[in-house]
């Protein structure tokens, strides 16, 4: 859906965290479209992880640039997008945040918003051996540590922290009640 004042809204965070489901339920409360930076990786990196093995900024390259394109994309066209992607160092927030055209590096100022759903990592864990237990996603619980060690945030980024431990509805309603998301999506 084409806005005026269309923005990316990006729900970042560690395997386990709940990217997907509250990006999907937030598309539905906002209208906004949701896409799965998981969907973006090329088969190589997907394997390496159900192997065990980090993804190194090299491999992390394409994919972000990918999804950088898909933002720049959606902005173009004045439509809103919720994307859910780990986004774990500011270096990757950083490209992202160029896919708004008018963004200015280490501005930290663009279209592009990022919320974090935080979570202790005992709680992370559980989650991601279920759904390895499941079938449900390729990452073992054995890469979490290493996601957490990549894990850093600039207070000056303005990432918005949303407690993942909460339901998933009372998550939705804390974003979509928070006064600096609305900020984010007046800009």
């Amino acid at each position: 859906m084409a806005s005026e004042n269309a923005a990316v809204i990006v729900v970042m965070g560690v395997s386990g965290a709940g990217k997907s489901t509250i990006g999907r339920r937030l598309e539905k409360e906002m209208k906004y479209k949701y896409l799965d930076a998981d969907d973006f990786h090329s088969e190589s990196n997907k394997e390496k992880m159900r192997m065990g093995s980090p993804l190194t900024d090299e491999d992390r390259m394409p994919w972000l640039e990918s999804l950088r394109d898909t933002i720049k994309a959606y902005l173009n066209n004045k439509m809103g997008l919720i994307l859910g992607c780990s986004a774990l160092k500011i270096q990757y927030r950083e490209m992202l945040r160029s896919g708004d055209p008018s963004y200015k590096l280490g501005t930290y100022a663009s279209a592009v918003s990022f919320i974090l759903l935080d979570a202790p990592a005992e709680v992370l864990s559980v989650r991601i051996s279920k759904r390895a237990a499941e079938g449900k996603h390729y990452m073992p619980a054995s890469l979490l540590q290493s996601q957490l060690d990549l894990l850093k945030i600039d207070e000056a980024e303005g990432v918005l922290r949303v407690d993942a431990t909460l339901r998933p509805q009372a998550i939705v309603t804390t974003i979509l009640n928070m006064h600096q998301f609305q900020d984010c999506l007046q800009s």
